[in-house]
């Protein structure tokens, strides 16, 4: 019931370290560099149908929906962005995994001449993230090729991307490329560049503080200005009504 941030936000404050660092980099960069066709999406490891898929088989493997999930960001902002997509579970029933295959590992995008941030060393590239296997079949766990009414814009992911809304914005990586099915937990590019601040779990946790800043409040794009009211953290965005029987048992604190 929570009104979507306007476009112009979602699509001029961007993560998307490929193109740069400051959240006008993707959106004066990606538009201008990244090719979006032709594109392969590469699915290998533990399941019993490997194969490559074209981005327009992909738009066509299952009915498209829009939802309207937060978005929310380890840096303490926050958005609310109406998707287009499908689950990944449609994608991953078709390639069937084996016994064997506990964890989704993606991977992403890594091309110097598309991408002027791979210069950088703040990460080792390309980007990996990685989910267990529960939670890539969750029917929240998306895979996105739109947001309002359109195809995604290149800064935001463009053409498919992860939309994971109980855990942090850096969970759902962008410019899917590769998507492999492994046994064990695979490690996440910022859990190797940082292990201190950031974990494989990624949830979204209120009780547990970045090191460099609190997590108990967020700031909701938009709501801008020098008094802005903050919004309290919901534990895990506010999705724990359907995830967090994920978890039961786990220290989210220690497993964070």
């Amino acid at each position: 019931m929570e009104r979507p941030t306007t476009r112009d936000l979602v699509t001029g404050y961007c993560n998307f370290y490929e193109f740069g660092t400051e959240k006008d980099d993707p959106p004066r960069h990606a538009p201008k560099l990244l090719r979006t066709r032709p594109w392969q999406v590469v699915v290998e490891g533990e399941v019993r149908r490997p194969r490559s898929f074209d981005i327009d088989e992909l738009l066509k493997l299952a009915p498209m929906e829009e939802r309207i999930y937060r978005l929310r960001c380890v840096e303490a902002w926050s958005a609310v962005v109406p998707w287009i997509g499908y689950p990944l579970s449609e994608l991953i029933r078709r390639v069937e995994p084996t016994g064997n295959a506990r964890y989704v590992e993606f991977a992403t995008l890594a091309d110097p001449k598309q991408m002027p941030g791979l210069r950088s060393r703040v990460l080792d590239w390309p980007y990996v993230e990685g989910l267990r296997i529960d939670e890539a079949m969750h029917p929240l766990t998306l895979l996105a090729f739109g947001l309002y009414g359109e195809l995604l814009p290149s800064q935001n992911g463009a053409p498919l991307r992860l939309v994971v809304p109980w855990k942090y914005g850096f969970k759902s990586a962008k410019s899917l490329v590769r998507i492999r099915f492994v046994e064990q937990q695979p490690v996440n590019s910022w859990q190797k560049s940082a292990p201190n601040e950031y974990g494989f779990y990624s949830n979204v946790n209120p009780n547990v503080d970045h090191p460099r800043w609190s997590q108990a409040s967020e700031r909701r794009l938009g709501e801008d200005g020098l008094f802005a009211r903050r919004r309290p953290t919901l534990m895990f965005n506010g999705y724990g009504e359907q995830v967090a029987a994920l978890y039961a048992g786990m220290d989210l604190k220690r497993l964070y």
